[in-house]
């Protein structure tokens, strides 16, 4: 009879240190939740790169072939002009806005 409670206390008190470390231990439920939050956020951001990657080697097919959007390219970013042809470029707002600071702290 001696026996077969501190056999059932030994069991007992196994059962509660793994339910302890189980709750509260880093490779417990907590760990397991913060380990799945952290995939998801990795998933996230690989579709993200895939889908980046995607569109880029889809523009690469493009400036390799097709000539129309070869030059709207050139024109629009490197400002380029056709002959005969006139160019008004205007600052950035950001630009603006940070030229504009300066002078008021010149001023000031």
């Amino acid at each position: 009879m001696l026996r077969r409670r501190f056999l059932l206390g030994l069991l007992v008190l196994i059962n509660l240190v793994l339910l302890l470390r189980l709750g509260l231990s880093e490779q417990g439920v907590f760990g397991y939740l913060d380990l799945d939050k952290k995939v998801l956020e990795l998933e996230q951001k690989i579709e993200k790169a895939d889908s980046r990657t995607l569109e880029l080697s889809r523009e690469i097919r493009r400036l390799k072939s097709d000539r129309a959007y070869q030059e709207k390219i050139i024109r629009s970013r490197m400002n380029y002009v056709k002959e005969n042809e006139l160019l008004y470029i205007f600052p950035d707002k950001v630009k603006l806005q940070k030229q504009g600071a300066t002078a008021d702290a010149k001023q000031n």
